[in-house]
């Protein structure tokens, strides 16, 4: 995590929230910020202004570009209710509850890999299955039927009761 910035108290329903939250979730920082500005949803504001807070912590803290960073983590917790009551038929009332949420964003270091660094990973892994061999697999044992498990039960039970 390079930075973390977090919004809290906005009134935003967390599960409005993260419907937008699902479309930029690990994208790179700079395709963020225009997806956002492409999308016409009310949380939109909130989390473009929140993104551009974590881009400017990272450039003045570590001198990093948006660039190369991305997302790592979002999220939307749910906040504080604000409960009003509003009037019903036959003398009653009903609440009504504004809901509340804190928005989280962490943005993290690109990870490159230069070519040969890739092919070793490649090469690893491929030695890795090789040396699984098919012919020493575990054997599994066939399921009992429930009704000789009750039957076993109850005959370890009365075992013990003698």
């Amino acid at each position: 995590m390079i930075t973390r910035a977090i919004a809290r108290y906005v009134r935003i329903s967390p599960r409005k929230t993260r419907k937008v939250i699902d479309l930029i979730r690990g994208l790179n920082a700079v395709k963020a910020g225009t997806l956002l500005s492409a999308v016409e949803k009310r949380p939109v504001g909130h989390i473009k202004k929140l993104l551009d807070a974590a881009l400017d912590a990272a450039d003045k803290r570590f001198q990093i570009p948006a660039s190369e960073l991305y997302i790592s983590l979002i999220k939307a917790d749910q906040g504080p209710m604000l409960k009003r009551y509003r009037a019903a038929s036959m003398g009653r009332a009903t609440m009504i509850k504004h809901k509340t949420s804190h928005i989280t964003i962490e943005l993290d270091k690109v990870k490159r890999y230069d070519k040969k660094s890739v092919r070793e990973m490649k090469d690893v892994s491929v030695d890795n299955k090789s040396k699984v061999e098919p012919d020493k697999k575990e054997k599994v044992k066939p399921k009992t039927p429930k009704s000789q498990l009750k039957e076993q039960k109850t005959a370890v039970k009365t075992k013990k009761n003698k």
